[in-house]
């Protein structure tokens, strides 16, 4: 077969490992890692939260589709606050109704049921291309205990996931953790949390596109037999004209709306999941005969995280798992599209997160129980492999006939999950805008396909631009990049977390119900994220860590990590002097109502 030339793995490196799930195959220290979505611009104002001498008071109509505003839950509504805060119920409300009402985005309402809105979540997490990228990694790490390591790495990915499930309960807003905690600690706390997922999609985004290039190479060198078409990806301007071409295509699927992207991730997120179903299928069978070097034989033991040898190891196996599921909460972006905003994307949610980890237990274990844990051939332990190693068991597993289809599948993960990454960079910008945190113009909504026309195509721009530009200026500063995203990652996934158990503060005695799902399991997940927020921070800080660059004696990731958010706030600053509404507390407070599209 032809392979690519992979990277070595870090092992021992804790968080900095994260970066194996968004490394490319194929290139000398290749990284990549994304997601993008949508198209050309429109001109459609809409405005969901502007003053009424801001923009127009009419909504999209939504046909067909009952929406209704949705008042704040219990609380504190009731209560005065300063005139920062997110629970000052007297502020003027934004749509101009006084409370009783509220102006719609103009998204599709309605568009999307239970069924896309999971797969959507599973999309964007891209599971094929996370298996086959960080399982070897994560064995490299922990060994025989990956199971065990997932399993951890869920437990955070869920207490924050009933985080969602519950803000969104009472809260459905395409804004997601930036609308939540405005709401729940003001303006500022808010927009830092909005630009922390923004920043962290785009980067995700332009290396996603990465990835599918690569892969797509890797695949037409696989099918044609030849080292050079597959060599074609290490020529830079093959590879980023390529890479731009992917993004376009994307961002045009996403452009169309809900409908034209779910018909795609349908195909697409079930071929992924065919595959893996037949691929565990086949190594379990296999490997039950006996007669394969390597193999061994499944132990309870693998689901025990108590049995990894030390506690640096098992949070170096941990940082991997906990971004293997990043990505879930896309669905609760489409909750204005969602028939049942106010529960279906929740559901959605924790459905997507039980695909997710049933389908990474179930693929661990069967590479284990086939390949082994060993450090040569094709045990996933092998350094060589190690960050590809669906391209090393293709053939042993599948056969010669079927093994393309895994690099199919993990083409079609990369494409899939770069479609629907955009999904929730341009909701949030969408949000945010309407809100009056970012510029006007980017919540122009297309009048026909009722997408975030603009925001798409700033995202979409952004995305090639900065993945060309680091491609061309040096793959280290590219590199780096990714290693720092984690760092965004769990910036705004724990305060999302922590938002959600202050803002039900007042409701944590109603019931046992409330008091677990309202506060103890936010709580807990947001510092759980937190603890590895402070980690990487920590590790960071090493001129090692990453590609090993510096600048002024201070790690580049550090200098990359930091400096983002810090760039996050100049732009606040200088949205303060350009809408000082929203930052005094008076655009988007706890009394906003939210918009619910009825079942």
């Amino acid at each position: 077969m032809v392979q690519a030339d992979p990277p070595r793995p870090q092992a021992g490196d804790t968080v900095r490992s994260v970066a194996s799930r968004w490394h490319r195959p194929g290139r000398r220290a290749r990284a990549g890692a994304s997601r993008v979505a949508d198209g050309p611009a429109a001109d459609v104002a809409t405005g969901p939260a502007a003053p009424p001498a801001a923009r127009p008071a009419d909504p999209v109509p939504t046909a067909g589709v009952a929406a209704t505003a949705r008042p704040a839950p219990s609380g504190t509504p009731g209560t005065p606050g300063p005139p920062n805060s997110a629970d000052a119920p007297d502020a003027p409300d934004p749509s101009g109704s006084g409370g009783r009402g509220v102006r719609d985005k103009g998204l599709s309402g309605g568009s999307v049921g239970l069924l896309g809105s999971a797969v959507i979540g599973v999309s964007t997490v891209a599971p094929v291309y996370c298996l086959t990228s960080t399982l070897g990694p994560t064995v490299g790490e922990v060994g025989l205990q990956t199971p065990a390591v997932f399993l951890a790495g869920f437990l955070p990915m869920l207490l924050v996931a009933f985080a969602y499930r519950e803000l969104n309960r009472s809260v459905p807003d395409c804004g997601t953790s930036f609308t939540w905690t405005v709401k729940a600690f003001g303006p500022r706390v808010g927009w830092m949390c909005g630009w922390g997922l923004v920043v962290a999609t785009i980067i995700v985004l332009s290396n996603l596109a990465g990835i599918a290039t690569s892969f797509c190479y890797l695949l037409l060198g696989e099918l044609t037999g030849s080292a050079a078409v597959a060599d074609l990806d290490d020529n830079t301007a093959v590879h980023i004209t390529t890479c731009l071409a992917f993004i376009a295509l994307a961002t045009a699927i996403s452009y169309r709306g809900m409908t034209a992207t779910k018909g795609v991730q349908y195909a697409l997120v079930g071929l992924q999941l065919a595959v893996l179903v037949l691929f565990v299928a086949l190594a379990i069978g296999k490997a039950r005969t006996g007669d394969l070097p390597g193999s061994i034989d499944f132990s309870w033991s693998w689901l025990n995280p108590f049995a990894v040898g030390s506690f640096a190891t098992f949070t170096a196996g941990l940082s991997l798992s906990i971004f293997m599921f990043w990505g879930w909460d896309a669905c609760l972006t489409v909750n204005e599209e969602t028939s049942g905003s106010d529960r279906t994307p929740g559901r959605a949610a924790l459905l997507a997160m039980v695909v997710l980890v049933g389908s990474y237990l179930l693929t661990a274990v069967a590479a284990q129980m086939y390949a082994g844990v060993g450090d040569r051939g094709t045990g996933l332990g092998n350094p060589d492999t190690a960050d590809n190693v669906f391209a090393t068991l293709a053939d042993p597993v599948l056969g010669s006939a079927l093994g393309v289809l895994l690099f199919v599948a993990v083409l079609a993960s990369a494409a899939a999950s770069l479609q629907t990454t955009f999904i929730p960079v341009a909701r949030t910008v969408l949000a945010m805008s309407a809100y009056q945190a970012l510029p006007p113009a980017l919540a122009r909504v297309h009048p026909r396909h009722r997408t975030p026309a603009v925001a798409t195509v700033a995202a979409g721009v952004a995305t090639g631009l900065f993945y060309a530009v680091m491609s061309l200026v040096s793959e280290n500063v590219l590199i780096d990049t990714i290693y720092a995203l984690g760092l965004m990652i769990c910036f705004y996934y724990s305060i999302t977390a922590f938002a959600c158990a202050w803002y039900f503060r007042h409701d944590l005695r109603r019931s046992a119900r409330d008091l677990l799902f309202k506060g103890v399991a936010p709580a807990l997940g947001g510092l759980l994220l937190a603890a590895v927020f402070g980690k990487t921070l920590y590790d960071m800080g090493d001129p090692s860590y990453g590609s090993g660059s510096s600048l002024f004696g201070v790690g580049s990731v550090f200098a990359i990590g930091v400096g983002l958010l810090l760039l996050g706030a100049v732009l606040m600053a200088v949205m303060h002097r350009r809408s000082p509404a929203f930052f005094r507390g008076e655009v988007l407070t706890r009394a906003t109502p939210a918009l619910t599209v009825r079942d």
